[in-house]
């Protein structure tokens, strides 16, 4: 997973075209885009685009439960990163491990452990070039 993630990282960044978004983001996010193209291939026959985003954690800071409009491939920057999906059980990474979030999936848990470090992760997102938002908040039951 590890070796498909830096490859695909590889490639996008080897690809003309990148638009540089250093937005700022509101203060309560946690989630700054660094770039986002558009691309040659159709998600459910739909143009697409993929978007970087780096998400910085503050010590014991979480993010409510989300989906994603397109799949996601995550890598862990920096600390701890507690993430799970779905049903899943949680699981604990460390710089350098990865992840991979279905499209739409339940992201329900996105939280830094660390009680004094800040977590640091990188999370490549493709979608359809008309999905509105980065995340979907999750409905309260």
């Amino acid at each position: 997973m590890r070796t498909i993630l830096t490859l695909g990282v590889g490639v996008l960044l080897g690809i003309g075209g990148w638009t540089m978004a250093y937005h700022d983001a509101p203060s309560r996010s946690p989630a700054r885009v660094i770039a986002e193209t558009n691309i040659a291939e159709k998600m459910d026959g739909k143009e697409s685009k993929v978007t970087m985003v780096e998400v910085t954690l503050k010590p014991g800071q979480s993010n409510p439960p989300h989906r994603h409009p397109g799949p996601v491939f995550g890598y862990v920057l920096e600390g701890e990163y507690e993430w799970a999906i779905n049903d899943q059980p949680v699981k604990k990474l460390k710089t350098g491990d990865t992840f991979y979030e279905p499209m739409m999936a339940l992201h329900r848990v996105s939280r830094n452990p660390s009680e004094k470090n800040k977590a640091r992760v990188l999370a490549v997102m493709l979608m359809s070039r008309d999905a509105k938002h980065l995340t979907i908040p999750e409905k309260k039951n």
